[in-house]
């Protein structure tokens, strides 16, 4: 346990500093950083026509964030169907089918990276490294400018510049600055250092072709191999800063390509919750209100701690399916052995705490408990999350929480001062219930017809595998308990609806939530006022979070992992 204490430690004390940096940028200082980065991004302002200091209202700003991510989607949807056609595609490969590509296009436009393919047998170099690699970087930096737009329309004030109605005179920032500022500011300079790092471990970062070698093996039957490179450093350091997921090679980061040495496995895992760690120290100092950070970095780490130590106590237990051999010592099927069944646990459990959904081992070939972990982590999807979204989404919690709390101590529900009314609230139900709509409506109607699943487990296990894709595509995830069909029309254009539903709506809903507070008149808090930045209200918020999801997902659970468990039983 010691490893799992010193990644945790280690990982907060990045955090720290890294979350002050980046308050400093979206508060506009200039610093070092900023007399560096400002010409490259007045230069990109020059190049695209934008005039970074025009406000928009929230309405603007959510066309901007949608236009943007339609014509990206647009672009890499064709990519993707002609990259046979095209160059930088040394081995040859062929473009991809309708279907896939607008899978593969949505996923990676959505910060998800699921893949219904593996990576190094489908995607050219060209559609790597412009296509899915250019989306690792612009999707998080979306993410992030959306989550700082709803932070300073919260504890900011609203511009009498606009017209019309107070809720539209509200601005909101403007979207292409806080992207490119996110972009150049932040996720190329941390990406471009985890990407040296990999390299120096010997993750491969070339544009040759496949390398033919030969088996050390005399006895193996084939002559030579051909094993796929490429610029892989670059792809995996931002995959898991950016918590993208979406390897280069099928099997993710268990394959030695990806993470050779015990270094890159901890540069890795400390890489995925790096940034939304960041970003809840960032709120602190961007906000002025550093006892709210703390605590709700305090229910993120105790929601951390307690899941990901359930999932390592089960993955150092016996596999059930061993116990007529009397097999002894922790479950190693589906573990890259280099890393063992603790670190493979504590990155299973990260990754999806996060909406990274990399893998250094396999979930599917967890014990039943140890998988229900990541399912758990991706039904409340706020302990982290993903970089700007995970704290959106735990901003609607902390509003949900302040207007029961307000209720119970017998005030008008508010928030900083400002009545939270009908219109929000509407709006924080509709951003937390779409999620077990879709997911268990999805997945009634793939059960009820098994044609459709694909499925290689039937039973509680097969139950786990359906309800796992749909939850990892609404928590823009992307990992998978696999063992599915998953490339086909069915799988590709319903996980497709849920990666865009799943995305986008928790970012504008929030969005208009913010307007909506900012421009009402802000009352004096006083002694009667419900505190945000207090240990109880913390822990009102984490009973909250675990009440809604035991309420929406507990029957489910019931069904597939938990059945499981008890089935090993004997």
């Amino acid at each position: 346990m010691n490893e799992v204490i010193i990644i945790y430690a280690l990982t907060l004390l990045l955090a720290w500093p890294l979350g002050r940096y980046i308050a400093g940028v979206y508060s506009g200082e200039t610093g070092m950083g900023g007399r560096v980065f400002l010409p490259v991004e007045n230069g990109l302002y020059s190049l695209c026509g934008i005039d970074p200091g025009q406000p928009m209202t929230w309405q603007g700003y959510g066309r901007a964030l949608l236009k943007f991510h339609l014509m990206l989607g647009l672009l890499i949807f064709g990519l993707l169907m002609a990259q046979g056609l095209l160059f930088l595609n040394p081995d040859g490969i062929g473009g991809m089918s309708w279907d896939l590509s607008l899978h593969t296009a949505v996923s990676f436009l959505t910060n998800t990276n699921q893949q219904h393919y593996s990576g190094q047998a489908s995607l050219s170099y060209l559609a790597h490294t412009f296509g899915i690699v250019t989306l690792q970087v612009v999707t998080p930096a979306a993410g992030m400018a959306t989550l700082f737009a709803i932070l300073r329309t919260i504890f900011g004030g609203r511009d009498a510049r606009t017209g019309g109605s107070p809720e539209a005179r509200v601005s909101v920032g403007n979207f292409y600055q806080d992207l490119t500022r996110a972009i150049v500011r932040v996720m190329l300079p941390l990406a471009a250092v985890a990407a040296l790092l990999l390299a120096s471990q010997g993750v491969p970062s070339t544009y040759e072709g496949a390398q033919t070698v030969q088996p050390l093996d005399s006895n193996v039957a084939m002559e030579q191999q051909e094993i796929p490179v490429g610029p892989v450093a670059p792809m995996v350091a931002i995959k898991q800063l950016g918590t993208n997921g979406g390897g280069w090679y099928g099997a993710n980061s268990a394959v030695p390509l990806e993470n050779p040495t015990p270094l890159s496995n901890l540069v890795e895992t400390v890489s995925i919750v790096l940034i939304p760690a960041a970003l809840v120290f960032a709120l602190g100092f961007f906000t002025g209100r550093r006892r709210l950070a703390q605590v709700v970095m305090g229910v993120m780490v105790v929601m951390s701690v307690g899941l990901a130590s359930v999932a390592i106590w089960q993955e150092n237990m016996p596999n059930a399916a061993f116990s007529s051999l009397a097999a002894e010592g922790p479950n190693l099927e589906g573990k890259e052995v280099r890393f063992g069944a603790t670190a493979t646990a504590l990155w299973g459990s990260w990754t999806t705490q996060t909406s990274n959904g990399s893998v250094n081992g396999m979930h599917d070939s967890f014990n039943p408990i140890g998988g229900m972990v990541p399912i758990m982590d991706m039904f409340i999807n706020v302990i982290f999350g993903g970089v700007g979204v995970g704290l959106i989404g735990f901003l609607l919690f902390l509003l949900l929480a302040a207007f029961l709390g307000s209720l119970m101590i017998g005030r008008a529900p508010e928030i900083a001062g400002k009545p939270l009314e009908t219109r929000e609230i509407k709006l924080v139900c509709i951003a937390l219930l779409l999620q077990p709509l879709l997911i268990l409506g999805f997945s009634a109607v793939t059960l009820a017809f098994p044609g459709l699943t694909g499925n290689s487990n039937p039973g509680y296990h097969g139950i786990s595998q359906v309800i796992y894709e749909y939850t990892s595509a609404f928590a823009n995830n992307g990992s998978g308990f696999e063992g599915l069909n998953d490339n086909s029309i069915w799988w590709n254009i319903t996980c497709a609806v849920n990666l865009i539903l799943g995305r986008f709506i928790p970012m504008l809903a929030p969005l208009a939530i913010a307007a909506s507070l900012a421009s009402k008149r802000t009352a004096p808090e006083g002694r009667g006022s419900l505190s945000l930045d207090t240990g109880t209200f913390g822990l009102m918020t984490l009973a909250v979070i675990v009440m809604f999801t035991l309420l929406s997902f507990m029957p489910v659970l019931i069904l597939g992992p938990i059945a499981e468990a008890m089935a090993t039983i004997h």
